[in-house]
């Protein structure tokens, strides 16, 4: 699973008949601490996520295992809205600062 962050709505009238009726996203990965990458996925949103949301995304063969993604022809889905990421230590265990909120 990878960190996202909702940028956008991807619309396309002609479509695989299995993808009628899903709602694609255009995210964003983001690191640990919501700081862009230059990644960006066009994902099957399984969970109503909205624009502006930090969301976790799973993709290849793993993407299909959702219920609205079974049998669809889908490399990315928006399996989470994500409320909250806390950072307890580092991985040399010293204490870390960062908390990063899910939405805008």
């Amino acid at each position: 699973m990878i960190f996202a962050r909702v940028v956008g709505t991807v619309v396309s009238t002609q479509k695989d008949p299995n993808l009628n009726g899903k709602k694609l996203l255009l995210c964003r990965e983001v690191d640990h601490a919501g700081t862009p990458l230059k990644s960006y996925h066009v994902a099957v949103d399984a969970v109503e996520a909205g624009e502006g949301n930090l969301v976790l995304l799973s993709y290849g063969s793993a993407a299909r295992m959702t219920d609205q993604t079974k049998n669809a022809p889908i490399d990315a889905v928006v399996l989470a809205i994500v409320d909250d990421v806390r950072i307890t230590a580092n991985a040399d265990r010293s204490p870390a600062a960062a908390t990063v909120k899910g939405s805008k």
